[in-house]
């Protein structure tokens, strides 16, 4: 019999939601050093962004394959959790042995591992929300996973200053390793953090089983079907073949294009990129016509041609949102130390001053956007999903264009705000909007293919920032973040497009 899906206490949401405050303690710690690590290890600035490919290449692979895998799964664990807990497993290794690592090349292939390891716990607390939460509720459940990450990334960012300014952990490199004792320890500190807090949501959270979920899908598509919304559309047999033959062209032009140009080679990245996925589509469709069957990469494929309307128009606005993180993530410890601080030697006590300081900004956006979290489904209620997410963005492409300028470090906590504000809004409100378009037993597997339109834009800016700063900022990183203030308010105008299909402030129409 159809039934819906009972309502969760405040609690329950917080205990199925606390795995988050692990996955961003370990997220948080990789974003705000691993750079200064890679310069200290001798890393050029215009090397970054190649060195940091890794990240979004191993969630493009990761995501899908995961989010398909945890739909079609149902054992001891549950759907999800088996995930979290392998996830965490790895990432805590890598965590430890990160600070650890002798020479350049080794710290990016454990930033390799590390990031892979982070997409397999990450990916399934996505469809957690959706599994576990009736719709009313989920705009909430996404709001607490803000306030986890929020939180964990305060203390994570915040970590190295912290060590060294209460409990004078040194600054200085001791011995043969030229990474100091306080990004050592911020590192191990992070890998046990991670791992007991995942562990917190495995053990206190249990899974719906599969006839349960199945009579809750069951309950919602009826509600859809009275209310006269629906959030199935036209589901098409991709022509595989047509479409990879268009993509690897693509990617050969591009290619051909930057060797005529002599551009950067990180810009191969991109081109490749294009060739790799019109290749899968080949090898999909030769699968499908020999074997006469499908398989995961044939589901995964046919799933990404068939996105819901909403998602596509998500797509664009997430796609400008994070090529805006990306760069911000990688270049304010360079535009910092170099445009404020006056210093680009990596090994120096005023640069690793002014690193420890953008630990400290990172943790002020962090905190607000923990502050703001529960604040979004109110404001939410009173302008809609779309009008907050707009406003959100706004306020984050406006904070990260100021940092050209302010010249005094403190008041760049002022800058964080507006970039807190955008954070929290982008953990939450995209993923509120987009789970009311997707079908039910898809959950995992669409989540996964979300992440694309997270990942795309870091390739493309690990492809080409590079190069801007080098030929076209000439190695000013500070308008790096310039650039992703004009790229988030981009975002905030194209949230006007979106249609919220399962927006609550819409009155129920009966057909």
């Amino acid at each position: 019999m159809a039934r819906s899906k009972p309502r969760l206490s405040f609690w329950q949401i917080w205990n199925m939601s606390f795995g988050f405050f692990g996955i961003q303690f370990g997220f948080a710690l990789q974003n705000a050093n691993v750079s200064r690590i890679f310069e200290t290890l001798g890393a050029r600035i215009d090397q970054i962004p190649a060195l940091w490919i890794a990240a979004p290449v191993t969630g493009l692979i990761i995501q899908p394959i995961i989010g398909h895998m945890s739909d079609n799964t149902w054992g001891r664990l549950g759907r999800r959790r088996p995930y979290f807990l392998t996830g965490a497993l790895l990432a805590s290794a890598a965590l430890i042995f990160m600070p650890n690592s002798p020479v350049l090349w080794i710290a990016a292939g454990t930033l390799w591992i590390m990031d892979a390891s982070i997409n397999i716990s990450m990916e399934p607390f996505r469809a957690f929300v959706g599994d576990m939460l009736p719709s009313e509720q989920r705009t909430t459940g996404f709001a607490m996973q803000s306030f986890f990450i929020g939180t964990g990334a305060v203390i994570a960012s915040g970590l190295p200053y912290i060590l060294t300014n209460w409990f004078n952990v040194s600054t200085v490199p001791v011995g043969d390793s030229p990474i100091p004792p306080n990004v050592k320890w911020s590192f191990y500190i992070g890998g046990s953090i991670f791992l007991l807090a995942v562990l917190w949501t495995v053990i206190t959270t249990k899974e719906y089983s599969p006839e349960e979920m199945k009579a809750f899908n069951e309950a919602a598509e009826e509600k859809k079907e009275i209310s006269g919304r629906t959030a199935r559309e036209p589901y098409k047999e991709p022509s595989f073949y047509r479409l990879g033959v268009l993509w690897i062209f693509g990617g050969i032009v591009l290619s051909l294009l930057t060797w005529y140009i002599h551009a950067e080679a990180e810009v191969y990245i991109l081109s490749i990129g294009l060739a790799a996925y019109g290749l899968l589509l080949l090898i999909a469709g030769l699968y499908r016509k020999s074997l006469g069957r499908t398989n995961g990469l044939v589901t995964i494929l046919t799933d990404l041609i068939n996105m819901p309307k909403t998602m596509k128009q998500l797509a664009v606005v997430q796609f400008f949102s994070w090529f805006a993180l990306f760069a911000m993530w990688i270049y304010t410890t360079a535009g910092v130390t170099s445009y404020i601080y006056g210093t680009t030697d990596a090994k120096s006590a005023l640069y690793n001053e002014g690193a420890n300081w953008v630990g400290v900004l990172f943790a002020f956006y962090n905190g607000f956007a923990a502050a703001i979290a529960f604040l979004l489904p109110v404001l939410a209620r009173y302008t809609g999903r779309k009008m907050t997410h707009s406003i959100a963005l706004l306020a984050g492409g406006l904070g990260l264009a100021s940092f050209y300028f302010i010249h005094n470090p403190y008041w760049l906590i002022l800058s964080m705000l507006g970039v807190g504000f955008a954070w929290a809004s982008i953990l939450s409100m995209p993923y509120a909007i987009l789970t009311g378009s997707l079908p039910p037993e898809k959950m995992g597997t669409y989540m996964g293919i979300f992440n694309f339109f997270i990942v795309i834009p870091q390739i493309l800016a690990a492809s080409i920032l590079g190069f801007m700063v080098r030929h076209l900022f000439h190695d000013q990183a500070i308008l790096a973040l310039v650039l992703g203030g004009f790229s988030m308010i981009l975002a905030a105008l194209l949230v006007y497009w979106v249609n919220d299909v399962d927006d609550p402030r819409k009155k129920v129409q009966r057909s």
